[in-house]
């Protein structure tokens, strides 16, 4: 069975939001919603700034809150590593929405359902890769099996250096950052 991770390169994402429109176009996704997001970062003093473009998603967490508080069992973890939401349990109670610490769980306005990113699970099992990675024109996004030494994302984490967000709460997400801003000494 695969562990699927995400890897996302700061320094190819030009902004284009083209991973929203797939991700929007090919979840359905409201239109006041969003499965993943592009922030602006700007860091640094003037005259000396420097702009990143951070893509932003459900982490698919190793150990993720979201799963341990829903009541009802609707957020659950695939063998595969993902966290999904299975929407005929889902109470749309927010509870997952409160103790999700990278904000990007929504209630769906028209079924009242939890909703976020699913690496597009119906993609993966068609073996075909996520929207907002097939779409990605800097190929900024990369995506496949952490446990498969040979797969693109093992090199890009082996041969870089990475971060995840939000490491001291301790969720041990699965998308993984590299060639991003530098932390605050």
């Amino acid at each position: 069975m695969p562990r699927y991770v995400m890897v996302i390169d700061q320094s190819r994402c030009i902004g284009c939001m083209a991973c929203v429109a797939a991700c929007k176009r090919e979840n359905d996704v409201p239109m006041e919603h969003f499965r993943t997001r592009v922030v602006e970062m700007v860091r640094g003093e003037f005259p000396q700034l420097r702009t990143e473009m951070r893509s932003e998603l459900c982490n698919h967490c190793d150990h993720a809150p979201c799963v341990s508080i829903c009541p009802t069992g609707a957020s659950h973890k695939e063998k595969d590593g993902t966290v999904q939401i299975d929407r005929k349990r889902c109470v749309g109670c927010k509870a997952c929405i409160t103790a999700c610490p990278y904000d990007v769980r929504y209630i769906h306005p028209e079924h009242g359902w939890a909703d976020k990113c699913s690496f597009c699970q119906h993609r993966l099992n068609e073996k075909k890769e996520p929207a907002c990675v097939a779409t990605c024109i800097g190929r900024s996004r990369r995506f496949g099996d952490l446990d498969d030494p040979e797969s693109e994302v093992s090199h890009l984490l082996r041969e870089n250096s990475w971060r995840v967000l939000k490491p001291e709460v301790g969720t041990q997400p699965h998308v993984y950052y590299i060639n991003q801003f530098p932390r605050k000494s």
